[in-house]
């Protein structure tokens, strides 16, 4: 396994790492739903046990995740090696009793509730969860100074950043100083990370690391869905309204996979190793955090961990996909 410092901290990171988002389950925010189908915890300690037999060192998580379910199942699994590996975990989505998730004093008790439930004195990356500070960014000057001073008790060591727009990582890079970003990223929708972005060139500027989670679209780039037979899924779990699963899109992606596994084999390995070797392929991108819920995915997903593409094979991926609508 090869590893990545983040930004201009000393925190090294696997590159191929796991997002611990489908460990929440089925749940939802606000009554919108925002979990996965449930998962076996046996299961999914048998595979973060085998990711850390393989040099896996960097676990992503949330306290919306299950509402704090994937962080104590994740403490659970570790147990007293949770001080040997890197945790993430983020603040924002889950609101409570707030009347905002950014409140500072929310920020504060959800902090010390992660602590708790991760079992550990410190969190190795806290990320503001996305990029709504209320509708006139009345909490963002607060919300960032609580940031720091839980960066200053050593609570946190390093902070960032996850959002979902160009336009809310331009202004917030500058307010917050975040040394990591967070957001979707595949060889779909590079939007972030590609050439001559403007989120590229801040995190350039800035000496910036990217995690890119959905690296491999929540599988759709493992040619694991049919556009015959579009997949259906459970109330609280958030693909049943996403319409990257409706039978359109799907039918839309299948010749494009067809064009991948000419390329570079059929079979879902290899499809994994195009799809996050391609996100490596860019310098600012530290990590890729692929969900998983059981050892054959994150199998899967560490199979090729040191085959890098060469810059023809990241050519050819980007011009499959490069008539694609970011979606």
């Amino acid at each position: 396994m090869k590893y990545r410092r983040l930004g201009k901290s000393n925190i090294e990171v696997s590159e191929i790492s796991l997002g611990c988002w489908t460990m929440g389950g089925r749940n939802w925010s606000n009554g919108v739903s925002n979990g996965w189908a449930d998962v076996d915890e046996n299961e999914v300690a048998t595979a973060i046990n085998y990711a850390l037999e393989k040099g896996v060192n960097h676990f992503d998580n949330a306290d919306v995740y299950g509402n704090g379910k994937a962080e104590r199942m994740l403490a659970r699994i570790l147990s007293n090696r949770t001080k040997d590996v890197i945790i993430a975990t983020k603040v924002g989505w889950f609101q409570g009793t707030a009347e905002h998730a950014y409140d500072p004093i929310h920020i504060r008790h959800q902090c010390e509730q992660s602590l708790k439930n991760l079992n550990r004195d410190y969190i190795d990356i806290y990320y503001f969860h996305h990029g709504h500070f209320g509708d006139r960014d009345e909490y963002l000057d607060d919300a960032v100074e609580v940031m720091y001073k839980l960066k200053d008790e050593g609570k946190i060591r390093i902070i960032g950043q996850s959002a979902y727009s160009n336009e809310d990582f331009v202004k917030l890079i500058p307010k917050v100083k975040p040394e990591v970003l967070q957001s979707f990223a595949n060889s779909m929708d590079d939007r972030f990370i590609a050439d001559n972005q403007p989120v590229r060139k801040m995190m350039e500027e800035y000496n910036i690391s990217f995690v890119a989670f959905s690296p491999v679209a929540k599988g759709l780039l493992l040619n694991k869905y049919n556009s015959k037979q579009p997949p259906t899924f459970d109330e609280g779990d958030h693909r049943k309204n996403d319409t990257k699963f409706h039978q359109d899109f799907i039918k839309q992606i299948e010749p494009k996979l067809e064009m991948l596994k000419n390329k570079f084999g059929s079979s879902t390995e290899s499809l994994s190793r195009a799809a996050l070797q391609y996100l490596l392929h860019f310098h600012v991108v530290g990590s890729v955090i692929p969900g998983f819920r059981n050892l054959e995915q994150v199998k899967i997903n560490l199979s090729e961990a040191d085959k890098p593409l060469t810059d023809d094979e990241f050519e050819f991926i980007k011009n499959v996909f490069r008539d694609m609508q970011k979606y």
